[in-house]
């Protein structure tokens, strides 16, 4: 899968089938401070937003989503994907990866989950960033310029609890009403100074044992 990714990833424009993204948004940042210090490495995180026309729009709750989600789903994993590849480095740098989407407000939530909860979504996802885990996610209805807060944890090791992390998507004129933004997310690495353990780490902790501890 790889091998369709070298190079700097084409516009929707030039690819055949994407007539229906409007624009394509990427959001890039680093962490090189937290409380005042510089984390042990400096980790980048990123998410990349586009901006799709509805294909649902106006249909009953009733009709079928499977033929526009085959059509479409894979082309927009492969386009986020690639511009993640490209801001972040390539998949062996990535370690964290989420989904979201979110539909504008004359369409259903269905809708949202269609473009990002079918393998033709996620499995793609998973496999260009050479992840293992299930990819964590969020899906909403909103305005325009709602903002979209996308969980991510580790591409691997999903129990990992340093690599809990979120990054917000926001796209300022999307989605219309008619419109729905499909976001890929991922990180290089961590939150900041990871210092909370993790389950190979943990004291054994229930109910009855805390409530034998308050006694």
């Amino acid at each position: 899968m790889q091998e369709m990714l070298k190079g700097r990833p084409a516009s929707p424009a030039q690819q055949p089938g994407l007539a229906a993204v409007r624009k394509v948004v990427l959001y890039h940042e680093e962490t090189v401070r937290e409380n005042g210090a510089a984390p042990a490495r400096p980790v980048q995180r990123a998410s990349v937003a586009a901006v799709v026309a509805n294909p649902w729009l106006g249909t009953s709750p009733s009709t079928s989503l499977a033929e526009e989600v085959e059509a479409l789903a894979p082309l927009l994993a492969r386009l986020l994907v690639g511009k993640l590849l490209d801001a972040l480095g390539g998949a062996d740098r990535v370690e964290a990866f989420g989904k979201g989407a979110l539909v504008g407000t004359a369409g259903e939530i269905e809708h949202a989950g269609a473009m990002i909860h079918t393998p033709y979504f996620g499995n793609l996802v998973r496999g260009l960033l050479e992840g293992e885990s299930i990819i964590c996610f969020a899906d909403a209805r909103g305005d325009a310029g709602h903002s979209l807060v996308i969980p991510m944890w580790h591409k691997n090791h999903a129990a990992t609890r340093s690599h809990y992390q979120t990054v917000h998507a926001h796209v300022s004129d999307a989605p219309r009403a008619d419109e729905i933004v499909v976001v890929a997310a991922a990180s290089t690495g961590p939150r900041p100074h990871p210092r909370i353990g993790d389950r190979t780490t943990d004291p054994t902790v229930t109910v009855d044992i805390l409530k034998e501890a308050r006694a």
